[in-house]
């Protein structure tokens, strides 16, 4: 072996070597135990990004020990293509989505390659291509047919600079998640998966989920939302009744106003009349639609005029349009009782309504002025009639049941959760597979003219969706009646590519999405890695889709995902001064850096070292891999992935890091060289740590605990460097190529090559000896006067009197008694000798 690991000539060459073996291709009809490892796979963007960089790592380690532990594994990559970042290069830059996203796709796959990842590159797919989005054309309309898919006109989050409608989830703050633009509602004929068909399914499903981290579990089922209430009718003066919804039925004495939503039909009706109510509900329309938003905004009303006469006191409620109340939710309209809610707090204040207390820690306290906010916790009743004294429970249960008993109201279960609105006015994503007849109303496209295919000539010049205004790619005649028709222009939500891709990763049949037979085999896919901001939009989704193929009929498995981690990001800090009134950033190539300052290389002037955030383009503190790679290498760098940190928290970056992962590579360099297959001579001690390292790091492995394991080879290497040369040395370093072969697959393979034969990439994890497991000495302290005075090795298990001969024979012992009269010996077995004297 040479003197010096290179990690140029080494990298380039294995990964050439395990391309042409196909050493990472699953086999289908293998008969070994299968694991399927899947990281979510990315937008190509245009490069690979250091969070990219640790995702994939976490999965390659697992599956390459998966592979060595006999498993046939399944480690799959594609791209999730569509969106509208490639529409605004369009825009901007004047070239095709296409070509944007396929370019970026090869920049990024070389990347990927360049780290040494164990992929199964035959099954790769991109969500953009015909052969991907054809077989979800399919599934859609498999949908339909089973009652799934619906279209009707609602009100919809609108985006009016991507000119697109927004699930609720992509309305940030009010803002679109990728424009920032503020969001409008408009009303639009949208098509929807019915996700609430499922909404018990989905909940009840989170309870089998034990290998998710519970916070992922928490936020999907406060999303579903379900909630057992009281929904029931007001009386109201113009003549009508308007029925609300409540959770808190307990509360209904201390209502003082009814509001509802600024499309509710009596909002509507008060707006035909009254021209001041149809400019608040416009003022409305300038808002998001989201609980979020509704919550962080400023809360508005608008008073009707109409009251709404309580079904128990008789007293007429006056009713407000009020912009915090939505239509979609339970039947958009409340009751609002200001002392037990926050929003109705100060809703109440704004406007001078009266604020009752019905709820307090005791009778006594039912007169208690409130403290400048709404009170919401458990007590007993008060002010509430003939629910005084009830605890919140009993009182839910008695209003209910009067309520039942009197005709005017009904127990309710309702749900958070919404239909899933899928349809987007943009050109790249799948073409909704519909056609618009005059005559014949709406019609699915026929199997055998699917896919539906993208035009390639559309117009990017001015905002909206280029397919509406494509001269001839809309016009179709109707497969039905034969007359003049037209496409729908809508595309899929990207959401949905992402919600089936891995079970076209199991099979890739060309005349149909997927083969059942290999679903079986292969799915749920047993380890899932991704970040956490998708607990709600992409895994609540996919866990959907994933269920409504089992009702159908299509697969059998109704979880997609056995076990989820959620990784860490990767952060680091940002450099930054004010110019011109702005803050300007620079990248740490543009900067010189000391220990406590830095300065701009261009004109020396300081600039700011900014906190250790999210790696973002903006704030100039991205790194690039390649750069990372070509100077250390790729093992360097999934070395200090996986070192430190725990893979769920963030990890910041730094270069002294990389440059300690890189002195290491050359170490375990310089130790694999030592190894010497005609070395002799029994080394106990040294078996025992290579045989506990080897079942902890593969413990660790399993559990996704990466620092931990990195740690334990740490503490192997150091203990093998300290060993004299025996044949019990160079098997702990053979132990030690194996265990470090999934983390750092390219040195480990080129050392390979001294030791034996074949490919690390196929070897096998290396066996323990079950008894070298176990431990058969003990560290007992030993304490004078109560305190440490000495450390002494003992067999376990050692009878009391023999540890206490120990003890006392040791001469740091004896210095600290020195000569004193020694009371008593207290013995903590395996632990622990306290001599007082």
């Amino acid at each position: 072996m040479s003197e010096r690991f290179d990690p140029a000539r080494a990298d380039s060459h294995w990964q050439q070597v395990w391309d042409e073996k196909q050493c990472f291709r699953a086999d289908d009809a293998s008969g070994k135990p299968r694991s399927f490892v899947l990281e979510m796979f990315p937008y190509p963007s245009g490069r690979i990004h250091i969070g990219h960089v640790r995702n994939y790592t976490m999965g390659d380690v697992l599956a390459r020990y998966k592979r060595m532990r006999g498993f046939e594994v399944l480690h799959p990559m594609g791209w999730d293509a569509f969106g509208m970042p490639a529409e605004n290069a369009a825009m901007e830059k004047g070239v095709h989505p296409g070509g944007w996203t396929r370019e970026n796709i090869a920049n990024m796959k070389a990347q990927l390659k360049r780290l040494g990842f164990a992929l199964d590159w035959s099954r790769e797919l991109a969500t953009c291509e015909p052969d991907y989005y054809g077989h979800e054309q399919a599934l859609f309309l498999d949908l339909y047919a089973a009652g799934l898919v619906y279209r009707k006109e609602s009100a919809v989050n609108w985006d009016p600079v991507d000119m697109t409608v927004l699930a609720n989830e992509q309305v940030i703050d009010g803002r679109g998640w990728r424009s920032g633009a503020l969001v409008e509602k408009r009303k639009l004929s949208q098509w929807f998966l019915k996700i609430t068909q499922f909404a018990d399914e989905l909940l009840e499903g989170l309870g089998a989920l034990d290998k998710w981290p519970e916070k992922v579990r928490t936020m999907q089922e406060n999303w579903i939302g379900k909630s057992r209430g009281l929904q029931f009718r007001f009386s109201l003066s113009n003549g009508d009744d308007l029925e609300v919804y409540t959770t808190r039925p307990d509360t209904i004495f201390g209502a003082t106003f009814v509001a509802v939503a600024p499309d509710h039909p009596v909002a509507q009706g008060v707006a035909m009349y009254n021209c001041d109510a149809a400019k608040f509900i416009d003022r409305c329309k300038q808002g998001g639609t989201t609980a979020a938003d509704i919550e962080t905004a400023e809360k508005l009303g608008f008073d009707t005029g109409i009251g709404a006469k309580h079904p128990f006191t008789g007293k007429h409620l006056p009713v407000y349009i009020a912009n915090f109340v939505l239509m979609e939710y339970g039947t958009g309209a409340i009751m609002a009782v200001p002392g037990h809610d926050q929003r109705d707090f100060d809703f109440a204040t704004k406007y001078g309504l009266p604020i009752l207390r019905v709820v307090a820690a005791s009778a006594e306290e039912a007169d208690r002025p409130f403290a400048g906010e709404a009170e919401a916790g458990d007590g007993v009743c008060v002010n509430s009639g003939f629910i005084d004294g009830m605890r919140v429970a009993e009182a839910k249960a008695a209003v209910t049941a009067r309520g039942e008993a009197e005709g005017w109201g009904e127990a309710r279960t309702q749900y958070r959760l919404r239909d899933w609105g899928v349809s987007r006015q943009r050109y790249w994503g799948t073409p909704i597979p519909f056609i618009h007849c005059d005559s014949c109303g709406v019609v699915p496209v026929p199997r055998d003219h699917l896919p539906v295919v993208l035009p390639d000539d559309v117009d990017f010049s001015v905002p909206g969706n280029p397919l509406d205004r494509h001269p001839t790619w809309k016009h179709v005649d109707c497969p039905d009646c034969g007359k003049a028709a037209r496409r729908e222009t809508d595309t899929l939500d990207t959401f949905v590519d992402s919600s089936w891709y891995f079970l076209r990763f199991a099979s890739q049949p060309g005349d149909r999405p997927f083969d059942p037979a290999a679903i079986a085999k292969w799915l749920p896919v047993e380890q899932y890695i991704g970040g956490i901001e998708h607990a709600i939009l992409h895994l609540l989704y996919a866990r959907f889709w994933t269920r409504a193929l089992a009702h159908i009929g299509l697969i059998e498995v109704k979880e997609p995902f056995a076990s989820l981690f959620t990784q860490g990001m990767v952060t680091h800090e940002t450099y930054s001064r004010s110019e011109g009134g702005r803050e300007v950033y620079f990248s740490p190539g543009e900067v010189t850096r000391s220990a406590e300052a830095a300065v701009l290389k261009a004109d020396g002037g300081p600039v700011e070292i900014g906190r250790v955030i999210k790696m973002s383009k903006s704030k100039k503190n991205v790194v690039d891999p390649d750069e990372i790679v070509a100077t250390y290498g790729a093992d360097a760098i999934r070395w200090f992935m996986l070192s430190d940190s725990p893979p769920e928290r963030d990890l910041p970056w730094s270069e002294a890091g990389i440059e300690g992962c890189g002195r290491f590579v050359q170490r375990l360099w310089r130790l694999f060289g030592q190894f010497d297959a005609a070395a002799t001579g029994e080394d106990k001690a040294l078996d025992r740590k290579r045989d506990q390292t080897v079942a902890a790091v593969a413990d660790d492995i399993e559990a996704l605990s990466f620092n931990k394991a990195v740690a334990r080879i740490y503490e192997l290497a150091t203990a093998i460097e300290k060993a004299p040369l025996s044949a019990s040395r160079s098997a702990a370093i053979r132990a030690l190529l194996l265990i470090v072969a999934p983390m750092m697959p390219h040195i480990a393979e080129e050392a390979w090559q001294a030791m034996a034969s074949g490919l690390v990439a196929e070897a096998q994890w290396p066996q323990v000896d079950p008894a070298l497991l176990v431990e058969d000495e003990v560290t007992i302290a030993v304490q004078v006067k109560g305190k440490l005075r000495d450390t002494i090795t003992a067999a376990k298990g050692l009878p009391e009197e023999e540890l206490k001969a120990l003890a006392l024979a040791s001469e740091k012992v004896q210095r600290s008694i020195d000569g004193a009269e020694i009371r008593k010996i207290i013995v903590v077995p395996d632990r622990l000798v306290n001599i007082v004297a």
